[in-house]
């Protein structure tokens, strides 16, 4: 058995010597080979994305599953395409009419993120480009309509329940073309300087005019108040003033000066004129 193994080793030698070259240059082919051939059969997918595989032999695009991150290995005649399916964010500006024809420039930052389940129908029906393709051009569209409802001064004032109308509609639109919509943000609209400057003069007298449409409402309320209070003190006078008679004043009066003459702050008493005249109590402290 030893002598067996011996002869093959002999032979693997004796042919390797007389092959060297061929042996060099076919190694060197597999490797090169290898190394071309494997950035497309290793595909590595990282964290946030996902993966679309294309099938060249095999029905083409893989519509009903995605490749999550890790490393994957396809043959190298497939391709396999990476989406990011992190929520981006992307800036844009509208120009839009108004309801009486005005230009007015609308600042737009739209947050959106693929859907992963349908990944593969958005590279099929849509490809890499869907931002351009889909996401600015809806999104663009239900500004105009939506803002082309309004006049410049409605939408100066409701800027945040027109966003929330554009979120709700582009939502839908957006959808339909396999995309998640987070939120459609309006960072800025932009008048005509005139109608700017008219917009603001007008909401500054309509302040004006609220502020002096409160002054006059505190003023008629603090009339009526006064009113009530001196109602009141005629009515405590009318039932006080039969049961006040001239002794019970007299009276009231030595109580008043009795108190006075009994504190601690040293006074002055002046004898009042008259028989029924009270004395008069100076302070001196």
């Amino acid at each position: 058995m030893k002598k067996f193994f011996r002869r093959i080793k002999n032979s693997i030698e004796q042919y390797a010597r007389e092959h060297i070259l061929r042996i060099v240059l076919t190694s060197s082919s597999f490797i090169f080979l290898i190394a071309m051939l494997a950035p497309h059969m290793l595909i590595f997918v990282e964290p946030g994305e996902a993966g679309v595989l294309w099938r060249r032999f095999a029905g083409g695009t893989v519509v009903d599953r995605y490749y999550g991150e890790g490393t994957h290995l396809i043959p190298p005649w497939d391709n396999m395409h990476i989406y990011n399916m992190r929520t981006q964010e992307v800036g844009d500006s509208v120009a839009v009419l108004s309801l009486n024809g005005l230009t007015i420039t609308s600042e737009i930052s739209i947050r959106y993120r693929p859907n992963y389940d349908i990944v593969g129908l958005l590279h099929k029906n849509v490809g890499p480009d869907y931002v351009n393709v889909v996401v600015i051009p809806e999104i663009e569209a239900v500004v105009r309509t939506i803002i082309g409802q309004y006049m410049p001064e409605e939408i100066y004032q409701s800027q945040k329940s027109i966003a929330e109308q554009i979120v709700k509609e582009a939502y839908v639109q957006v959808e339909e073309r396999y995309i998640s919509l987070d939120d459609v943000l309006i960072k800025r609209i932009r008048l005509p300087s005139k109608i700017k400057e008219a917009i603001e003069a007008k909401l500054e007298q309509q302040q004006k005019a609220q502020e002096y449409d409160f002054r006059l409402q505190r003023e008629v309320k603090e009339a009526e108040r006064k009113k009530i209070e001196a109602e009141g003190i005629a009515k405590y006078h009318s039932i006080v003033q039969p049961s006040l008679t001239q002794d019970i004043l007299t009276w009231q009066g030595i109580a008043a000066t009795k108190i006075l003459a009994e504190s601690e702050n040293a006074k002055v008493v002046i004898i009042g004129a008259g028989d029924k005249g009270l004395p008069l109590i100076l302070g001196n402290q």
